[in-house]
């Protein structure tokens, strides 16, 4: 490239200083509130700091990119994390605990009394965390008469089928805390939300048992890599409606 040749329009500031002052992560999020930033921002500010020649806001891409976003970097192990370029024991600490409070919000969020008016509402409270999950867990979702949430247990580990689950565990919860109606949820760490037979032959199991202990179930949820599947919707393991 002589000198008469201009630089690509393509090209970005590789130093946070660079940045306009009022585009900073940190000043954008005072100004306009951290729901403004986007993921890439929120991570920037977690890091602190980039490396040679890459700003902080840069390394956050990248990293976000090569870690498979926010569910990729929730999986990845301390070490794994660590090692990628630039990021270190001490900015994988920040990044982990950040991720694990949001796990944590997350699963605290039922002690806010959600209303559940569909499965939307489940993916909303349960899909991101179950969805980086590598073994199945199967969970319960209790409701009041209101279809506010009250809790949400978990109740089985590991591989979930018919076999293996006792139904009457699945009511025990409910049972203790005067549930009305439960969901199910559990999720397929393949990322395929397809339920099996056994996924099937289960839920039928357990509305049966349901209308005999008085505890409506209302849905079966599996869920899988940013997907969902519903086998109420679908129809499979509920009775239809007359």
């Amino acid at each position: 490239m002589d000198a008469e040749t201009p630089a690509p329009p393509s090209y970005q500031p590789t130093m946070m200083r660079d940045v306009a002052a009022d585009e900073r992560p940190r000043e954008r999020l005072r100004r306009l509130g951290e729901s403004s930033l986007s993921a890439s921002e929120l991570l920037a500010i977690i890091l602190n700091t980039g490396i040679k020649g890459e700003s902080v806001l840069t390394m956050s891409q990248r990293v976000l990119r090569d870690g498979g976003g926010l569910r990729g970097l929730h999986r990845l192990d301390f070490e794994e994390l660590a090692r990628m370029r630039g990021v270190g024991e001490s900015k994988a600490s920040r990044v982990k605990a950040a991720l694990e409070l949001g796990r944590r919000l997350v699963a605290e969020s039922p002690e806010e009394r959600l209303v559940v008016n569909g499965p939307d509402d489940i993916f909303q409270l349960l899909g991101t965390e179950m969805a980086s999950l590598e073994q199945e867990h199967l969970r319960v979702v209790l409701l009041d008469t209101r279809h506010r949430v009250i809790s949400v247990k978990t109740v089985y580990r590991g591989s979930v089928n018919q076999a293996q689950v006792r139904i009457g565990e699945l009511f025990r919860d409910a049972v203790r805390a005067n549930a009305t109606a439960q969901i199910l949820v559990h999720n397929h760490p393949s990322g395929d939300p397809a339920p099996s037979a056994a996924d099937i032959s289960l839920t039928a199991d357990v509305v049966r048992c349901g209308e005999l202990l008085d505890i409506a179930v209302l849905d079966h949820m599996v869920i899988g890599q940013g997907r969902w599947v519903s086998l109420k919707r679908l129809g499979l393991g509920f009775a239809s409606d007359t």
